[in-house]
């Protein structure tokens, strides 16, 4: 089993900054990636970032350049830094891990104002 918390969720203006982070405990040897994920209203969930055991990244191509995922291995945290935020980032943003099944995070409400 495996535990994510997520915090820093809020509201910014459009064109601010926040940053998310998601702590993990539990069976944490067995995870193989970490990543983030977004739901927006009347929207299916949808992959937003990865950060593998071995430090490759992955990005969806509406947040490249803008986001960047990291992790601090000594916390069992990573970290979701969000620069140049749009309105149509606003969603409930999701921490993910992946290893023999998917956990999830209870999401954390992120609302960029126009």
């Amino acid at each position: 089993q495996v535990q994510l918390v997520e915090s820093g969720g809020g509201l910014v203006q459009a064109g601010g900054s926040l940053r998310l982070s998601c702590a993990a405990s539990g069976s944490i040897f067995s995870i193989n990636s970490m990543g983030w994920y977004r739901q927006a209203p009347g929207k299916q969930r949808e992959f937003v970032a990865h950060i593998f055991s071995t430090g490759r990244t992955n990005y969806a191509d509406s947040v490249k350049g803008r986001f960047t995922i990291s992790r601090d291995n000594a916390k069992n945290t990573v970290y979701l830094q969000m620069n140049s935020l749009k309105p149509e980032d606003t969603a409930v943003y999701y921490c993910n891990s992946r290893s023999t099944r998917d956990y999830w995070g209870q999401g954390t409400q992120v609302t960029v104002s126009s």
